[in-house]
């Protein structure tokens, strides 16, 4: 495996079989500050991904051999890379599945290269976010104190319920990152109440009153439609 650790350009692994897509990828990612690896197919993905451990891949789900997704599983079980899916599937069910699989964010074809690099950066911010010694997470102007269940937004403490605290707290650790209805209801509620889509929705508005400037327009928790919330660091 090679040791990346001394490099400054972050090294992207773009996967996918369509030639035109990975001749723009390395056209277009280098000139904006990264450097760029392909592969055609799951198993080349693999193979890279084992030898030169990249920083963020971006990845089609549906390819010929391994798909997409069994890539990002496999990827899962060794590596906490950021996975960005790039996929002509559009669907609310293949978004959520890939989701749900280990994919950070999703973008589909055809796409906009500006949107794609904003994902990239945004996924990429994540891997700054800071929990040192396990006591604290600080996303931008948001800072939890967790032994102490504190929420300070601008140096302002916010009062949360305990369940409001869990889901900011889940919310804040994974900063950038698309969190399905499912995963956020399963990590703070139990596995028995990943289908209460209607009652986190609700909850989410009254979290959003208490942390938000602008409730009716949010500036932290964004809403994924039909998919799930993000959380954004930098407001």
């Amino acid at each position: 495996m090679t040791d990346r650790s001394s490099a400054k350009r972050p090294l992207i692994l773009v996967v996918d079989d369509e030639p035109q897509i990975l001749r723009v990828m390395r056209a277009s990612l280098p000139a904006r500050g990264y450097d760029v690896m392909t592969a055609g197919s799951g198993e080349e993905a693999l193979d890279r991904v084992a030898k030169e451990m990249p920083d963020l891949i971006i990845l089609d789900l549906v390819m010929p051999g391994m798909s997409g997704l069994e890539v990002c599983r496999q990827v899962r079980l060794f590596a906490s890379i950021p996975i960005i899916v790039l996929s002509a599937k559009e669907s609310e069910s293949d978004k959520v599945i890939a989701l749900d699989y280990g994919a950070d964010d999703y973008v589909t074809k055809p796409f906009g290269m500006e949107e794609l690099l904003a994902r990239v950066r945004a996924v990429l911010r994540r891997l700054s976010i800071s929990e040192p010694d396990s006591s604290r997470l600080t996303a931008g102007d948001v800072t939890i104190e967790i032994d102490e269940r504190r929420v300070l937004i601008a140096d302002r403490e916010v009062k949360l319920t305990p369940k409001e605290f869990d889901v900011l707290k889940y919310l804040v650790s994974n900063a950038g990152k698309v969190v399905t209805h499912r995963t956020l209801l399963q990590a703070v509620w139990g596995w028995q109440s990943s289908e209460q889509t209607e009652y986190l929705r609700v909850f989410i508005n009254q979290l959003r009153r208490k942390i938000e400037p602008d409730p009716q327009h949010p500036r932290y928790i964004l809403t994924e439609p039909w998919v799930g919330y993000r959380f954004i660091s930098n407001g």
